[in-house]
C-alpha cells in the first residue's frame, strides 16, 4: 500500500502507517498539484490529510487518481466542498493512529 500525509503529524497517523508496512510519502508544506505529482498521487492508494485548511488537495487529488481513497485525520471541520469527495474523516480524540493504521491495511 502506498500513501501521502499531507500536513503536520501531531498524532502519529503516519509512524503508525510505515509500522503496518504502508509506504509513506509525507508533504508538510504547500499540497498543490506539482507537490502531489511529486509525490506520487497517480500511484498512490491513499491520500491522508491532518489539517482541514489544505482542503483544497483532495479535488485536485482526486482528479490526478480517482481511485484514491481520501482519509482526514483531525478534529477540525471539512469544508462542504472537499467533504463530498472523502471517503473517511476521523477524529483523533475517537480513535488512535494505530486503530486507523490498522483498518486502512486491513
Amino acid at each position: 500500500m502506498k500513501a501521502i500525509l499531507v500536513g503536520p503529524d501531531e498524532d502519529g497517523l503516519g509512524d503508525a502507517l510505515e509500522a503496518e508496512g504502508v509506504e509513506l510519502t509525507r508533504i508538510e508544506n504547500v499540497a498543490n498539484r506539482p507537490a502531489l505529482e511529486e509525490a506520487g498521487i497517480t500511484d498512490a492508494d491513499t491520500l491522508v490529510l491532518t489539517e482541514t485548511e489544505g482542503a483544497t488537495v483532495v479535488p485536485v487529488a482526486k482528479d490526478l487518481n480517482e481511485d484514491v481513497r481520501v482519509v482526514v485525520y483531525t478534529d477540525a471541520d471539512l469544508p462542504d466542498f472537499a467533504r463530498g469527495q472523502t471517503d473517511l474523516i476521523v477524529d483523533p480524540a475517537l480513535l488512535s493512529a494505530e486503530a486507523v493504521a490498522e483498518e486502512l491495511t486491513a
